[in-house]
């Protein structure tokens, strides 16, 4: 019988170069998709995924993460005396939303080398990992998904979706026989292939389900020999060896948050869906149409 998920790594202390010169200040991961910032969506996702421990990997200039889940009594009174209530309680919540603890990450040695951090955190179980690149806009959030797969298989889950054949060189590519199901077996990875190297297009999102023994794999996987970072993908490919490892078909609208493109993308995409927004932002929009 399989673990239950209560904890979540959030690995964010990448510099953001893509983002320069806004992250130059301002980690990527609170830049907001209107009203709120895509670290804060990470954790209602993790949430929803039953996780009551959030443990988040910072680095350097990343302190606006640890101010924004904390508390802010000079807000909070002034709120409170102007009688805007609504907001009261959404900032209110923020510091109450789950255990929220952090490591530091001194270097950008890589994704694996991240996650390795948290290994006397996460102790002696299966957890839920989730990276800044990614948000699926579903009613089941992907990190349910995940949850929900891994509680039946009891074994490590990757998100993936479907990539254009034109796009395959951009993604790791997980390859299976059983290509089509909503979840399957991995039996290869293949790091941005070539169209003509592969059949597959199901590529892997930065969502995961790990277990433990993943750390042992971390600590065996070579550092990448020309930037000398470990890589999560290294470590999966030694335990697929070993065990078997699933890949997750995520159901719902994904948003590429980790290009500028994706971005914006992500913000119209909630605009529109927003009711105190949509109206007004459809006639814009289409405004713009005309001219």
């Amino acid at each position: 019988m399989s673990q239950k998920i209560r904890k979540c790594v959030i690995p964010a202390a990448g510099f953001g170069t893509r983002f320069l010169p806004a992250t130059k200040a301002l980690p990527k991961e609170m830049f907001p998709i209107i009203d709120k910032p895509v670290m804060q969506i990470l954790v209602e996702e993790a949430i929803s995924a039953g996780c009551t421990e959030i443990i988040i990997v910072t680095g350097r200039s990343k302190r606006a993460i640890e101010d924004h889940f904390d508390s802010n009594f000079e807000l909070e009174e002034r709120l409170d005396k102007a009688g805007k209530f609504d907001y009261l309680k959404t900032v209110k919540g923020l510091n109450n939303m789950a255990n929220i603890v952090y490591v530091r990450q001194p270097y950008p040695k890589g994704d694996g080398e991240a996650i390795l951090r948290t290994k006397n955190l996460v102790g002696d179980e299966p957890f839920l990992v989730l990276f800044w690149d990614d948000i699926i806009d579903n009613e089941k959030s992907a990190g349910q998904q995940l949850v929900e797969t891994f509680e039946r298989k009891n074994a490590p889950v990757i998100a993936t979706v479907e990539v254009p054949e034109s796009e395959v060189s951009n993604y790791w590519i997980l390859e299976s026989t059983e290509a089509g199901k909503k979840n399957f077996i991995v039996e290869k990875f293949l790091e941005k292939p070539k169209q003509w190297e592969t059949n597959s297009k199901s590529a892997a999102i930065w969502k995961y389900v790990l277990t433990p023994d993943i750390f042992n794999y971390l600590e065996e996987a070579t550092p990448g020999c020309w930037d000398g970072e470990i890589r999560l993908a290294d470590a999966l490919e030694l335990m697929r060896q070993k065990r078997d490892i699933y890949g997750e078909s995520i159901d719902g609208d994904r948003y590429d948050t980790w290009s500028k493109i994706g971005f914006l993308k992500a913000t119209v995409a909630y605009a529109l869906k927003n009711d105190e927004l949509k109206d007004e932002f459809r006639e814009f929009l289409q405004e713009l149409k005309i001219k």
